[in-house]
C-alpha cells in the first residue's frame, strides 16, 4: 500500500507526522490538508474552536487513518456543494 493512490508517506516532510501521538508507520499524508475541513462542524472529524474562533483539527487523525481515502472521497459532493454557483438550482 506504500505510496499508492490512497495512501502516501513523505517521512521527509520537517513535521512528519504532524499529529501528536499519531503512529508514524500508518500515517497517511495523502490528505494533508483535510478537503473535509471546509465542512466545518460536518466534517465528522475530533476538533474543537479555538477562542478566536477557528476550528483546530489537531487532535483529529480521521484523514491520516490509511483507510480514510475512499470515505473522504466519498463526501466529494458536499465539498462540491460549497463552490456551487449560488443562483444555480
Amino acid at each position: 500500500m506504500k505510496n499508492s493512490f490512497s495512501f502516501f508517506q513523505n517521512r521527509d516532510c520537517a513535521y512528519f507526522p504532524c499529529h501528536s501521538g499519531a503512529d508514524a508507520e500508518s500515517f497517511n499524508c495523502l490528505f494533508c490538508y483535510c478537503p473535509l475541513y471546509a465542512l466545518g462542524e460536518r466534517c465528522g472529524g475530533a476538533f474543537s474552536y479555538t477562542e478566536s474562533g477557528i476550528k483546530d483539527c489537531s487532535a483529529c487523525l480521521f484523514p491520516h487513518r490509511p483507510d480514510s481515502g475512499a470515505k473522504i472521497a466519498e463526501r466529494f459532493p458536499e465539498i462540491a456543494a460549497l463552490c456551487k454557483k449560488p443562483d444555480t438550482p
